[in-house]
């Protein structure tokens, strides 16, 4: 097999368990998580259908393990996030991360695009709901003004935009994430400076 010894940053339990993860979310995209069988997952392993059973009973199984994992730095972002003072350099921070953490989740991105009845039906959908909410009320002024509550939602609906529409443009994806993020982080200081505009900036 090619590819180089997994020297990822975060090495995830179980090695095999993270290759039947990325191949099953790969064999998803491709084909389409439908029309995809645990076995077939098991003949592009290498691996017997019982050495598969041993970490996974079924597809949902698959799909909702690679789910919490690549979305679990987003509930820790979160989490993070409320805890932090609520002023202009957190929502830029919270911003900067949520784009690294976008970046390391963008094969899960692509399969929920491109699988979305699947992705309802399992209701991991809903959860992904939930969290969008969760980064607003980081990001946004609890009294924000409509326009600004627009904008805040525009910032991550520009990130999440970002990472499929930019794919067929021309250049850098670390270029690309960087300009998305900086449009991003420009809606939100906006949005911040519309809360903050009678008499100085909110401390």
């Amino acid at each position: 097999m090619g590819g180089t010894m997994d020297g990822t940053k975060r090495q995830r339990r179980g090695d095999t368990r993270q290759r039947i993860q990325d191949v099953a979310l790969e064999l998803f995209s491709e084909q389409g998580y439908e029309k995809t069988s645990l076995r077939e997952i098991a003949e592009h392993l290498d691996v017997t259908k019982a050495a598969l059973y041993y970490h996974f009973k079924t597809k949902e199984e698959i799909l909702i393990s690679i789910f919490e994992d690549l979305t679990r730095p987003l509930d820790e972002l979160i989490e993070w996030g409320r805890q932090q003072p609520h002023n202009l350099e957190t929502k830029q921070e919270v911003l900067r991360r949520y784009s690294n953490a976008l970046g390391g989740a963008s094969p899960l991105f692509r399969f929920m695009q491109e699988n979305q009845a699947t992705v309802r039906e399992l209701s991991v959908g809903e959860t992904f709901k939930d969290r969008m909410i969760s980064m607003l009320e980081i990001i946004k002024e609890p009294e924000a003004a409509l326009t600004d509550q627009v904008r805040c939602i525009s910032a991550l609906f520009t990130m999440h935009a970002g990472m499929f529409v930019l794919k067929d443009v021309e250049g850098d994806p670390e270029d690309k994430r960087k300009a998305v993020l900086e449009v991003a982080i420009d809606l939100v200081t906006q949005a911040h400076g519309g809360a903050a505009g009678h008499g100085g900036g909110a401390s």
